[in-house]
């Protein structure tokens, strides 16, 4: 029997629930527990609400905000991919593209069709609301490392060549934000030990 269109809907915002079972490497700001994909994607959220005003150029920050919520649903399927690993990350793109192909195929093909386009534009990073939403997943998980006395930058022995590489495009979603990053969020954490400066 063919689905409806709200039936089809409603399987993807179910699917999309288990985004939440997915750990990232990043603890929330209570030092103990690991934050979730969802967690992540809100917590991005709220900062383009509150945030988007410093976006090097105008955005449609609706448009961004979609993007956010959307931009590691591939991560069902496809698994986090740590920041710092290069081995995952060689595998990386192949898998998020299969699980792209079934997640956004659940919905009706309008609304896969859009939300897969804001997926892929989100991963080109060439959009204004591209580059500030790129330039907030790198920042808010710096933000909570930085909270949390750096407890994983030191568990995986991260460098801070690894950290610039990481947010070499940070500045041009928010020349303000990347600044502002720097210096309260990674520096402090050089001088402290817990970026192994390199």
């Amino acid at each position: 029997m063919k689905k409806s269109r709200l039936e089809k809907q409603f399987e993807f915002i179910l699917e999309a629930d288990k985004e939440k079972s997915i750990l990232r490497q990043t603890r929330l700001s209570d030092g103990e527990h690991y934050e979730n994909d969802a967690d992540h994607a809100w917590h991005m959220a709220l900062m383009c609400v509150l945030l988007s005003e410093y976006s090097n150029e105008k955005i449609d920050v609706l448009k961004t905000i979609s993007m956010i919520l959307i931009h590691d649903i591939v991560e069902i399927d496809a698994g986090d991919t740590y920041a710092y690993d290069a081995q995952g990350a060689s595998s990386q793109r192949e898998r998020e593209l299969k699980a792209a192909d079934r997640l956004y195929d659940i919905l009706p093909p309008d609304q896969g069709e859009r939300l897969r386009a804001l997926w892929e534009e989100f991963e080109a990073g060439q959009t204004a609301e591209a580059k500030f939403a790129k330039a907030l997943d790198n920042i808010q998980p710096a933000m909570l490392n930085s909270a949390t006395d750096g407890i994983e930058w030191v568990r995986h022995g991260v460098r801070l060549s690894q950290v610039l590489k990481r947010n070499k495009n940070t500045a041009d979603g928010s020349a303000v934000l990347w600044d502002y990053s720097f210096n309260n969020f990674i520096l402090p954490n050089v001088e402290k030990g817990r970026i192994i400066e390199d």
